[in-house]
């Protein structure tokens, strides 16, 4: 069930099918105030719900709390809720008692694996805050940021929600796509496919990402519209190793489309990739396609976009004990269809719900996609993505933590199960490699050119 129309909240946005125009944009200075007042200075809703399940927030933490021993960027994030047990467990058996808080893609995962799919719910928490400058920098955004391109891109914004009180899809899908990040990302990742047979194919890539969207020491005038340069290295399996995709991303992606290269270790040459966007196939298998990482990136142009309300809903958050290094693979990997739940966290958060139509003479795999972004953060934790015909075919999940060395929130493992196949990728796995260095390593844009690319392929 949609939450009633909240006026404090959303004012009359929450109609029940609300336009998708991209025609608004900015808000005044009388209603940017509210950021920091009844809304947080990012733009969720301060207050609670009203049965206390979801806790009003406090945003008492900004970094490392007291109780939490964390050694640095590089180290794992110990778990700052790391005693608490689950409140309860939702079954195949007691689901229709939550229905109205799940996604139809959590209620179709109960359906397809009743004996196996299980939801442990934890209290849930809003204890911590972003960094002081990209509050900041939310509050300019909320004043002058503007979409260019019938929507599809955005302009005079930096560095996390450009629209923090969003009037349309097509706002609320640029907060997903430009939600912050870490500055910069050095980590190595593992992949797992695990087949409904049980089989199960591995990847391991290493991952250097600058994103000079979310420099802190940066701001919208200096802004010079590269979302983020990337250079994806391909480690296993052995006839894939030394492959490396190098690429930049653009806030206005129709104006300056995705620049993809490839090295090829079998020929040493560097080629430019055209096709590494939308729904190229990627990842062990080619399980998923380009634009589902983070479970939405990239172009926005072959989608409609729509606002569709807020609702309570039951995400994964808080998910430190994934990268617990003590948790084996086959330990989490270990049921067929989807991973072990005993390993997973769910929480109750208010979400936005923003829905994803293809336009008439595009071409998507997905003929409609509906993702839920967690209020507090902008970023997607959930996505149902449909086939051309409108079944459900794929449920995605993104889970997340605080990274104290960000003063921010970190996607952390995404879960992408295809409910026809009967299987699913499990990516960014670290539990048996090092932790990811945010924010720590020392390369700059001039590692993200042809020339940079060529030197680490010889």
């Amino acid at each position: 069930m949609f939450m009633r129309n909240p006026a404090p909240l959303l004012g009359a946005l929450l109609v029940a099918g609300i336009a998708s125009t991209p025609a608004l944009a900015k808000v005044s200075p009388e209603e940017a105030a509210r950021l920091g007042q009844e809304l947080t200075p990012t733009g969720a809703e301060k207050a609670g719900n009203a049965d206390g399940s979801i806790p009003a927030w406090s945003g008492k933490w900004r970094g490392a709390p007291s109780q939490v021993q964390f050694g640095g960027s590089g180290n794992k994030h110990p778990d700052p809720y790391a005693g608490e047990q689950p409140l309860f467990t939702i079954t195949a058996a007691n689901m229709a008692q939550y229905a109205d808080q799940l996604s139809d893609g959590q209620k179709a995962l109960f359906q397809r694996y009743p004996k196996s799919f299980t939801m442990p719910v934890y209290p849930s928490h809003r204890d911590f805050r972003y960094a002081q400058w990209v509050e900041d920098a939310i509050k300019q955004n909320a004043l002058n940021a503007e979409l260019v391109n019938d929507g599809n891109g955005v302009t005079s914004a930096y560095g996390g929600a450009p629209f923090p009180i969003p009037q349309n899809g097509y706002e609320l899908m640029w907060n997903h796509n430009l939600h912050t990040v870490a500055w910069k990302e050095d980590a190595t990742y593992k992949m797992a496919l695990t087949l409904a047979n049980g089989n199960r194919q591995f990847e391991l890539v290493n991952y250097k990402i600058l994103s000079p969207w979310t420099d802190p020491e940066g701001n919208a005038g200096a802004f010079n519209g590269i979302q983020a340069h990337f250079m994806i290295t391909t480690m296993e399996p052995t006839r894939k190793r030394g492959e490396i995709f190098l690429g930049n991303e653009f806030t206005d992606p129709l104006a300056q489309p995705r620049q993809s290269w490839q090295y090829l270790p079998g020929n040493r040459r560097v080629r430019r990739a055209p096709t590494v966007a939308y729904d190229t196939p990627y990842g062990a298998g080619g399980f998923r396609v380009m634009d589902e990482d983070r479970l939405f990136n990239g172009a926005p142009d072959r989608y409609d976009w729509k606002l569709v309300g807020k609702k309570e809903l039951y995400i994964p958050y808080n998910n430190y004990r994934l990268d617990d290094p003590t948790v084996k693979l086959d330990q989490l990997l270990s049921t067929n269809g989807h991973i072990n739940p005993e390993y997973m966290r769910y929480e109750k958060h208010r979400v936005w719900v923003l829905e994803a139509t293809l336009k008439p003479g595009k071409r998507h795999v997905y003929g409609k996609r509906v993702m839920y972004l967690d209020e507090d953060t902008w970023a997607a934790a959930l996505a149902d993505n449909y086939d051309g015909k409108g079944q459900l075919w794929r449920t995605n999940m993104q889970a997340s933590i605080y990274a104290y060395e960000l003063q921010g929130f970190h996607a952390r493992v995404a879960v992408y199960h295809d409910l026809i196949a009967g299987s699913y990728l499990a990516d960014r796995l670290i539990n048996d490699q090092d932790a990811p260095k945010l924010n720590a390593s020392d390369f700059d844009a001039s590692n993200f050119t042809v020339a940079s690319l060529r030197k680490q392929g010889r």
